[in-house]
């Protein structure tokens, strides 16, 4: 049997989320997985080890979008198989509890699948 370790359930994305950098407004990359802590991307843009980010990304569930704005800081990367592109693990610093909440309800969704 195998054990899970990780603290947050994580939902893996059931189509592209891009997210954007909010400082530069440039698109750096798309969801993997996300939990309440944390998010896998692939990164598709340079991105600089052990930094903090601001990020922002939209969550559709039905046929709403949700903004949601984080806080991240870059804990660690590894080159992915694909030409200039990078899996990039980002623990969540700074977000908002009404953010929270939004992320929270996505993540539980019925008919989410997991990580």
């Amino acid at each position: 049997m195998m054990h899970e370790f990780r603290r947050a359930k994580r939902r893996k994305a059931p189509d592209t989320i891009l997210v954007t950098d909010a400082m530069t407004e440039r698109v750096i990359g798309r969801i993997g997985n996300v939990s309440e802590t944390g998010m896998l991307l692939m990164a598709s843009e340079p991105l600089v080890d052990d930094a903090l980010y601001q990020l922002r990304f939209t969550l559709h569930d039905g046929g709403n979008g949700q903004v949601v704005d984080v806080g991240a800081h870059l804990l660690w990367m590894d080159r992915a198989s694909a030409p200039a592109q990078a899996w990039a693990g980002f623990r969540f610093i700074a977000v908002s509890e009404a953010q929270s909440r939004r992320l929270r309800a996505w993540i539980e969704a019925p008919g989410s699948h997991y990580e």
